[in-house]
């Protein structure tokens, strides 16, 4: 479904913060990245979200080469993306952050589907509270929420469980699979919680120095204390 080959990606001219990273995202695949800080894990989910411009390489989806297509006509192709940070809409209310999830989305109508609270009924009893009032883990499902309503092929996450407490981490994994079984989404899933890869991740990439150094099934990663240390530890 996803193929990112050969990117180079900087934030100034010569800069390689990714430096030759290549790899696939298979259809229904739920997929790990994971990494310590600053090995490039956010820079790459921008540059696929075209946020930011790849200087070399190539970025398919479904087909389509999207590397060098502005951001709305990435989430029009099926990509939806929540950012680190969730960056909600904080003076508009619950239901109009999720409003903003499906508009300018030429196959949907500008209205939220019937089932936009299913998943987090929390917000179902916020969706007229202003979004910057609610508790972290409480955005972050709004931010999460706000990507499905928009029905992407892909959902890219950006460390989901930043700065929110274990019980939300532990019911937003449980939401993501079950999301993912009945619907058949794919996750690219930038993470260093190992609870949460472990939970919802089928396979880990791991990001060293702008390039994946290993990749294993989420099996080897749970038995391999060795590999956690490699890349995980400070």
């Amino acid at each position: 479904m996803l193929t990112v080959s050969d990117i180079v990606v900087g934030y100034q001219k010569g800069s390689r913060v990714l430096d030759g990273l290549s790899f696939d995202v298979d259809r229904g695949e739920i997929l790990a990245l994971s990494g310590r800080n600053g090995m490039g894990k956010t820079t790459l989910i921008k540059a696929i979200a075209g946020q930011l411009p790849i200087a070399e390489g190539a970025i398919t989806f479904d087909g389509y080469a999207i590397h060098g297509l502005p951001p709305y006509r990435i989430a029009n192709l099926g990509i939806g993306y929540v950012p680190q940070g969730r960056e909600v809409f904080a003076e508009f209310s619950v239901g109009q952050n999720l409003l903003m999830g499906v508009l300018g989305i030429r196959r949907l109508a500008n209205a939220l589907p019937d089932w936009a609270f299913d998943p987090f009924p929390v917000l179902a009893e916020r969706q007229d509270q202003r979004a910057g009032t609610l508790s972290g883990g409480q955005q972050q499902q709004l931010a999460i929420m706000r990507a499905l309503v928009g029905q992407p092929k892909l959902l890219l996450l950006d460390e989901p469980s930043e700065g929110i407490q274990p019980s939300i981490v532990a019911e937003i994994g449980r939401t993501l699979r079950r999301v993912a079984e009945e619907s058949g989404l794919t996750i690219l899933l930038v993470e260093q919680n190992l609870y949460l890869v472990l939970a919802l991740a089928s396979r880990c990439l791991f990001v060293e120095n702008g390039r994946i150094s290993e990749q294993a099934p989420i099996e080897a990663v749970r038995a391999d204390s060795a590999l956690i240390r490699r890349y995980l530890s400070v």
